[in-house]
C-alpha cells in the first residue's frame, strides 16, 4: 500500500463516519424531559436503565450497550442516581438528579424481546424483528406467523452458520434461508401486537376488517391466510409462497415501525397528511348532532382469535396471534363517533404521527482530520498552540528519520514498521515518567 492508497482509505473512512454519525453528540437530552427518542441500554452498568444517543457515545463509550430504538415519553437516566457512572454532558449542581419516576422499563431493559421472551443477540439473530407501534416492543416474524419458525428456534445458530447462507437467498428474504414473509413489509405501514390491540377498544373492533390485516386460519389443519385485505379476503396463502415484493432486510436486523423505508431514530415524516386530535370537531360545542358510528362490521374470525387471546386459551397458538397490520392511510379511516374517538384519543399516536427527537447536525462532520486539527489549535491558548506545533514538528522529524533508510533502500514500509516507531516513543515516554 502506497501513500496515495492510505490517503484514499482515510478519506473513505471519514466519509463513512460522517454519514453514519452526522449528528452532534454534545448534549444530554435530560433537560428536554420525557420525549420520544432513541434509547440505549447500558449492560455494563448494574441497573437496567436507558441512556440517550449522546450519553451512549460520550459517557458509556467503553461499555457494552444494546440499542432499543425509539421509546416514547422517556427521559435519559444517565445523569440520575439510578446509574453510578457519572454523566459527562449534564451539569449537575449538587449530587445526581433524582431517578426518573415516569420512565417505563419493560422487558427490553433486560435485553429480552418478543412474546417468546428470547434475549436479543445482534451477532446471532437470524430473524427480522418488527416493532409494535403501541408498546414499542420487538417481535420475531415467526412469532407473528409471518413465516415458518427456524428449525433451531430455541437457540439461534452460530454466526458462522448465518454467514454461510447464499447471497441470493438473502436478497429474497429477510431471514436467513427463509422465504419472504406472508405479509411483505411494503404491504403495511404499522404493526400492533395482540396485547395492545386488546387494550384499545376501537382497534380491536377494526381487527380483520379492510385495511387492518390479520394472519389467521379457520382450523389448525388449514393454511394461514390474510384477512382484512381490500379484495380477495378469502384467498388462502401459504407461508412458503411469495405474496409480494421480496424483503431486503439484513440478517438479524430489526424492522422499525411505520413506513417500511424509514428508520424512526433517523428521520421524521411530515405531519401534513396526518389526522390529529386538532382536526376533531367538538359536536356538543357546535350544537351539531352526534356522528353515527361508521366503524365496519366486526370480522367474526378476527374477533374469535382476539377472544381466545384475551382468555389465554390454546386457540391463540393454532388459529392466530391476534396481531394487526395497518395499511396505507389508516389514520384517516377511523370512525369519528364519540365512542370510537374517545378510545383513540387515549393513544394519540393512533391519531397523529409522532415526532422522534434527533440530535442537532454536526457542522464538523464533513471536515478532514487536518481541518479538525487546525480548528482545535485555534481554540487553544497561544502558549499551548506554540507548544503543540513544536511537539508536532519534533514528532514529524523523528518519524522522517526512522523512515529515511526505507526510502534509501527502496524498501516498502509496513504497518509493523510504523508500530515499532510509536511503541519505542511510548516506552521512552514511560521511562522518563518513571
Amino acid at each position: 500500500m502506497n501513500l496515495s492508497d492510505i490517503l484514499a482509505s482515510q478519506a473513505s473512512l471519514l466519509k463513512d463516519a460522517s454519514e453514519a454519525l452526522p449528528h452532534q453528540f454534545s448534549q444530554c437530552t435530560y433537560n428536554l424531559g420525557y420525549i420520544r427518542q432513541a434509547v440505549y441500554l447500558c449492560k455494563t452498568c448494574s441497573h437496567r436503565r436507558g441512556i440517550c444517543s449522546a450519553c451512549s457515545i460520550a459517557c458509556h463509550t467503553d461499555h457494552e450497550q444494546l440499542e432499543l430504538f425509539p421509546k416514547r415519553r422517556f427521559r435519559c437516566d444517565c445523569p440520575t442516581s439510578a446509574l453510578a457512572h457519572p454523566c459527562a454532558l449534564h451539569r449537575i449542581g449538587h449530587g445526581k438528579e433524582e431517578e426518573n419516576s415516569l420512565n417505563e422499563y419493560g422487558q427490553n431493559f433486560d435485553g429480552v424481546f418478543c412474546r417468546c421472551g428470547r434475549e436479543y443477540d445482534a451477532e446471532k439473530e437470524i430473524e427480522t424483528m418488527i416493532q409494535c407501534l403501541a408498546c414499542e416492543d420487538w417481535y420475531h416474524e415467526s412469532c407473528l406467523n409471518l413465516r415458518e419458525r427456524p428449525s433451531s428456534r430455541a437457540s439461534s445458530p452460530d454466526a458462522t452458520e448465518a454467514a454461510a447462507v447464499d447471497d441470493d437467498a438473502q436478497s429474497e428474504a429477510s431471514s436467513s434461508g427463509l422465504p419472504p414473509p406472508l405479509v411483505a413489509a411494503s404491504a403495511y405501514d404499522a404493526f400492533v401486537c395482540s396485547a395492545c390491540v386488546l387494550k384499545i377498544a376501537t382497534l380491536r373492533r377494526y381487527a380483520g376488517t379492510p385495511g387492518v390485516l390479520m394472519v389467521v386460519r379457520d382450523t389448525p389443519e388449514d393454511a394461514w391466510k390474510i384477512i382484512g385485505r381490500q379484495a380477495d379476503l378469502d384467498d388462502v396463502v401459504d407461508i412458503g409462497a411469495n405474496p409480494g415484493k421480496a424483503e431486503t432486510t439484513a440478517i438479524g436486523e430489526k424492522r422499525p415501525l411505520g413506513d417500511s423505508d424509514q428508520v424512526p431514530q433517523q428521520s421524521k415524516r411530515s405531519r401534513a397528511d396526518s389526522v390529529g386530535t386538532s382536526n376533531v370537531v367538538n359536536d356538543a360545542a357546535n350544537d351539531e348532532p352526534p356522528h353515527p358510528c361508521l366503524s365496519p362490521e366486526p370480522n367474526i374470525l378476527g374477533q374469535s382469535v382476539l377472544s381466545a387471546a384475551q382468555a389465554k386459551r390454546g386457540e391463540i397458538a393454532t388459529l392466530g396471534t391476534g396481531d394487526v397490520f395497518l395499511v396505507g392511510d389508516w389514520r384517516k379511516r377511523w370512525c369519528r363517533c364519540k365512542e370510537c374517538l374517545s378510545s383513540l384519543q387515549n393513544h394519540s399516536y393512533l391519531l397523529e404521527e409522532e415526532e422522534t427527537y434527533e440530535p442537532p447536525e454536526d457542522p464538523d462532520s464533513n471536515l478532514s482530520l487536518e481541518e479538525l486539527g487546525l480548528r482545535a489549535l485555534q481554540r487553544l491558548p497561544r502558549e499551548h498552540t506554540i507548544n503543540s506545533i513544536h511537539a508536532f514538528n519534533q514528532m514529524r522529524d523523528q518519524l522522517m528519520s526512522h523512515l529515511r533508510p526505507f526510502a534509501e533502500q527502496d524498501k516498502e514500509v509496513t504497518e509493523t514498521d510504523i508500530r515499532v516507531f510509536f511503541e519505542a516513543k511510548m516506552a521512552e515516554k514511560a521511562e522518563k515518567k518513571g
